[in-house]
């Protein structure tokens, strides 16, 4: 497993690391068992990275990777969990008071005294552009509850207004080859600035998977069904805000242009994690054998694997500009 650069800590972190959301809520139903499993098949195929958040299944994520990594001191890994989003996201809520009573939680939840890293969860424009809300942060990482701070975003102009923020060590956006807008400026500026950029919904909800079809069917509590339309939250965070017959079919022309062998999503994962200046791809699963999987695709990077990079991004940048620019290029 190939390793980048947390920003400025001194922290190494593995290209394919794994988001967690899907152990808390909102994917349907996964059991402890099968969550623990999840979180070792990662850990045994060389993930060094776990994103979480303080709402994901209100703090069950957290738990399980506190309890998982409790029996595992020296596993190595670096937690990326979130915070904001559990009160309404309005400016006042993002106060000094409130981000310590969250990190607080999220310790607990861990069961560490210092968190690795702390981002907050998509929050309003006017709190990424306020200078408070990073002197607040600041004042985490003296009291020595945090030991670093980013932001997810939700948008590519939210994204460049974090990075040049001089204490921001990563921003999390989405980046998958439905989601192309990030290529042109924000992992050039984040590069340069030396700030860390996760690729959050990689796989964009399971579309680039390679397994749905048009009957499909999700389970009532998970996004993919309640929130296709931006009717809970963002439209953009469920299949990156692509509709769905389209991303089908997109889907289906990538797969055609890889060799036999070569999976959509392995490839995905590996074109992403390719990317100049992208530190880590933080898919996530909902079982032990796609944990493996998932950080198995590291292994396309290597220069004798089958998959040429350069050639799948062609195909890409051909579909997406083809079926997909109109649609998403000007939102996020």
């Amino acid at each position: 497993m190939r390793t980048h650069a947390l920003g400025r800590t001194g922290r190494e972190v593995s290209t394919i690391g794994l988001g967690t959301w899907q152990l808390g809520a909102d994917w349907g139903a996964v059991s402890e068992d099968d969550a623990l499993a999840v979180l070792a098949a990662s850990a045994e195929h060389g993930v060094t990275l776990f994103d979480t958040a303080d709402v994901y299944g209100d703090g069950r994520s957290e738990s399980l990777i506190g309890r998982f990594l409790a029996g595992r001191p020296d596993a190595g890994i670096t937690v990326a969990t979130k915070m904001g989003r559990r009160l309404p996201q309005t400016a006042e809520n993002y106060s000094a008071e409130n981000f310590r009573a969250w990190t607080d939680r999220s310790r607990r939840n861990l069961g560490v005294d210092r968190l690795d890293l702390v981002q907050l969860h998509c929050p309003p424009t006017d709190v990424i552009a306020a200078d408070a809300t990073y002197a607040a942060l600041d004042g985490l990482v003296a009291d020595g509850a945090i030991a670093a701070y980013g932001v997810s975003v939700e948008t590519c102009a939210q994204a460049l207004a974090v990075i040049a923020r001089p204490g921001v060590t990563n921003v999390q956006i989405i980046v998958n080859p439905f989601r192309l807008k990030p290529l042109d400026e924000v992992l050039p500026a984040a590069a340069a600035a030396g700030v860390s950029i996760f690729a959050r919904v990689p796989l964009a909800s399971g579309l680039l998977s390679g397994k749905y079809t048009a009957t499909t069917a999700f389970a009532p509590d998970d996004h993919r069904s309640f929130n296709r339309h931006g009717e809970a939250f963002d439209r953009g965070e469920t299949f990156s805000g692509v509709d769905y017959d389209t991303g089908l079919a997109a889907a289906q022309e990538l797969a055609a242009t890889l060799p036999e062998g070569v999976s959509l999503p392995a490839a995905t994962l590996a074109w992403i994690a390719s990317r100049p200046g992208l530190t880590a791809v933080i898919p996530g699963a909902r079982s032990a054998a796609q944990a493996a999987a998932n950080a198995d695709a590291a292994n396309l990077l290597e220069p004798a694997s089958a998959l040429d990079l350069d050639e799948f991004d062609a195909a890409v940048h051909e579909v997406y500009d083809r079926r997909l620019r109109a649609q998403i290029h000007h939102q996020w």
